[in-house]
């Protein structure tokens, strides 16, 4: 039996370390690369076995025949949705290392990411970081120590800080669903997850960490890991050139030989057929590609094809087998799996497949439904079905866009249109940015509704400013609180009908509404404000006992202003009878 080398993602909170601790595996047999250079973005590292066993001593020590050929590291970037890198059937990767910064424990992002391993039934292992950032903290530098001696040998008052720290972390994956403990007090991996203490900076426990990833993999992933022939990837990304397009991608099962047919997945499923004229593999603990004309799996590969085609990130690619339909069929499956829309609901974009996808099901898990999902850029296509949300729902007049920005030719279509657009390159924080401005105008909706029924507010009558006594009165007033508009019916301080408002001016122009704060002159037909205003200081909205109840069952909706006039009103109206509004 073949068995191909396990595909590991490394994910994690923003700064807790995931770049180092692959920077650590590369930089064992990197020495010769110039400072600097591979911190740069690499897709993926492959890390042979040879390699390994030359690097880590601790496994001879430790009496662990290495029969996996190696491992393909996929370097997921800052934002946790690349986590979500999928396959057909489940996750890309085969084992995820959660890198955890020891000292801040679990931030929203880590949430986040364990989110999608658990969806995603991806087994995972814990590299507690930064442990030599635990104040005081004796960072062993002997190689015959080992690191469960050396936590136990810390002074007390490190030890019972290392344990503090390290169990509270325990305690927040309890939540989650998960139990781990220390690597060295597990005997069951099945039952409990494996943390391992380290420090990518001083080394401290990257040997246990990767001895851990070896005996995991070989313990319980070698049936998984069998090798296929057919060639089965995922393309990451692709990068334009003048010359030509060329795709990186992962091929995590099967052969590739130049020259072959490959069908390339669109966003609707459909196959796109092509021909890869140019393989190119990544060197073994490199960043540099080597022309091959054969590849097999598990490897990072440039892909060169033979005409331009429209290929997006994140998209499946099978061996082209000539019949079309089947995998159209399989492609259509895989897709309409992961992509579920609702019959209404926002527009949500993404760069990239997994992205895409972990986005929807952080939708989903808020509540948010989502009517079209798609990748790349925000277009005028997502403006016309957001336009179109305006007119049946408001609250789903919102494009979100994670990782992506609005195009050029739709950015003036957006500027006052009363559509949303909210992007983030952080995915918790856009999902956090929605919620709260779901919230924000549901309640804005909804006491949209409520002052349809009646307009709350207060006046000030200024009695040096009075244009016309009569037929009808003109006169200045300052809107104490709530909002002034035309037709509204006022009560004076007695709770005496004045009448309605027939015009607002403010600056001798005329408005269809005050604000609170504002210095406007008002006319009321049929009042004379000689004989019915000159003693009088406040008018009031006069409002019906069955729109008092409803403001009052909606209180949540008013400010502590508009709720001091409700008030206020209440008092005016029960001067005549003690039961209003009751």
């Amino acid at each position: 039996m073949t068995i191909r080398q396990p595909i590991v993602t490394i994910c994690g909170h923003v700064d807790h370390g995931k770049t180092s601790i692959l920077d650590f595996f590369r930089k064992t047999i990197l020495q010769e690369m110039e400072a600097g250079g591979i911190t740069q973005k690499i897709s993926f590292t492959l890390y042979p076995k040879e390699k390994i066993e030359k690097n880590f001593p601790i496994l001879e020590k430790n009496n662990i025949k290495l029969e996996i050929p190696g491992f393909l590291f996929i370097d997921t970037p800052g934002h946790a949705a690349f986590t979500n890198l999928r396959k057909r059937g489940g996750s890309l990767a085969d084992l995820a290392i959660l890198v955890i910064d020891i000292n801040e424990g679990i931030k929203p992002q880590t949430a986040e990411v364990i989110q999608i391993l658990k969806n995603n039934k991806t087994p995972f292992i814990i590299a507690l970081n930064k442990i030599d950032n635990i104040s005081g903290w004796r960072t062993n530098k002997n190689s015959e120590i080992s690191l469960k001696r050396n936590i136990e040998t810390q002074p007390q008052n490190i030890k019972s800080l290392f344990d503090e720290r390290y169990m509270t972390i325990a305690g927040a994956l309890s939540s989650h669903g998960f139990d781990a403990d220390l690597f060295f007090n597990i005997q069951d991996f099945t039952k409990k997850i494996a943390m391992v203490p380290c420090s990518a900076r001083t080394g401290e426990g990257m040997s246990e960490l990767m001895m851990m990833l070896c005996g995991l993999s070989q313990k319980y992933l070698t049936e998984k890991l069998k090798l296929g022939k057919e060639a089965k990837g995922v393309i990451l990304e692709v990068k334009k050139e003048k010359s030509n397009d060329y795709a990186e991608a992962v091929l995590y099962d099967g052969e590739l030989t130049k020259n072959n047919e490959i069908a390339v997945a669109n966003i609707e499923g459909n196959p796109i057929i092509t021909r890869v004229r140019v393989i190119e593999e990544i060197e073994p603990l490199s960043i540099k590609f080597k022309m091959k004309e054969k590849v097999h799996a598990a490897t990072g590969l440039r892909m060169q094809f033979s005409e331009r085609i429209d290929v997006l990130p994140g998209m499946p690619f099978l061996a082209y087998s000539g019949d079309e339909e089947k995998i159209k069929s399989i492609f259509k499956k895989e897709l309409t799996e992961n992509i579920k829309t609702d019959k209404k609901g926002i527009i949500a974009k993404a760069d990239s497949l997994g992205s895409l996808e972990a986005l929807l099901v952080l939708l989903r898990q808020a509540n948010i439904p989502v009517l079209k999902a798609g990748i790349g850029n925000i277009n005028k296509n997502d403006f016309s079905n957001a336009k179109a949300n305006l007119e049946i729902d408001e609250l789903d007049a919102i494009v979100l866009g994670f990782n992506v920005q609005i195009s050029e030719d739709a950015k003036e279509l957006f500027t006052n249109s009363g559509i949303k657009v909210l992007t983030d390159e952080v995915i918790y924080k856009l999902i956090d940015n929605i919620v709260t401005f779901r919230i924000e105008k549901k309640k804005a909706i909804e006491k949209e509704k409520l002052m349809e029924l009646a307009t709350l507010c207060k006046l000030k009558i200024l009695h040096q400013y009075v244009f016309r006594n009569t037929k009808p009165a003109i006169f200045g007033v300052k809107v104490e609180a709530g909002k002034l508009t035309p037709t509204t019916n006022f009560m004076n301080e007695e709770n005496e009908d004045v009448g309605r408002i027939k015009n607002i001016q403010a600056d001798k122009n005329s408005v269809k509404e005050a604000f609170e704060g504002m210095e406007v002159a008002i006319s009321i037909p049929g009042v004379n404000f000689e004989r019915e205003l000159k003693d009088k200081n406040f008018l009031y909205s006069n409002i019906g006992e069955k729109q008092f109840r409803a403001f009052k069952k909606n209180k949540d909706l008013l400010t502590s202003a508009e709720m001091k006039i409700l008030s206020e009103i209440a008092e005016i109206k029960r001067k005549k009878s003690d039961e209003w509004g009751k």
